[in-house]
């Protein structure tokens, strides 16, 4: 565990898939043919987290839908990339473009976590690679963590807290929901 949270604090950037990651992989029609996702709240509120830290986040897809730009908006993921299955290519772009804007964050800075056979490539060439606890197999014989929370379930909220910890920001990141401990508090308790 602790050198899987080493390669944690190592990440610059966290990009993630949608479908089958923070959504559970469904695509559900309605009557008129509306597409619509479910997204976990914990994931969200761990992107956040990240986001309040310095850590840039991202989003990689193969298919397109407003719904994930509504998402990664709330969420403050400040890139997203759809309708692309090429995701390696579409990882490599979007180094490419970090670094025009100044930054400088290579494959071995990022994470990515992916579930399918298509996230694979890009899987293989970053420094910390993740998956959920549904993926293909053949990704989680290739990843260095496997959540324990299937897709759309807060299995990126796992990752996210792993890096959080890499980083040391996450007790920092838990007080904001602990109450303080004062004195008094810590001397009753003794």
């Amino acid at each position: 565990m602790k050198n899987l949270i080493e390669k944690a604090g190592r990440v610059k950037l966290l990009v993630l898939d949608v479908d089958g990651v923070l959504s559970d992989g469904k695509i559900i029609y309605d009557a008129n043919g509306v597409e619509t996702k479910a997204f976990s709240v914990k994931d969200g509120l761990g992107i956040k987290a990240l986001k309040k830290y310095g850590i840039k986040t991202a989003i990689i897809t193969g298919r397109s839908s407003p719904m994930v730009d509504k998402r990664a908006q709330e969420m403050g993921v400040a890139y997203v990339i759809q309708g692309r299955d090429d995701k390696l290519t579409a990882l490599q772009e979007l180094l490419a473009q970090l670094q025009g804007q100044g930054e400088s964050v290579t494959p071995q800075d990022c994470a990515y976590m992916g579930d399918d056979l298509p996230d694979l490539k890009a899987i293989q060439t970053v420094g910390f690679a993740a998956t959920v606890a549904n993926a293909h197999s053949e990704v989680i014989n290739r990843v260095d963590m496997v959540t324990t929370n299937a897709g759309g379930y807060g299995a990126v909220r796992e990752v996210c807290d792993l890096i959080l910890k890499g980083h040391g920001h996450y007790d920092d990141f838990l007080s904001n929901y602990l109450l303080a401990q004062t004195n008094s508090n810590q001397a009753a308790q003794s």
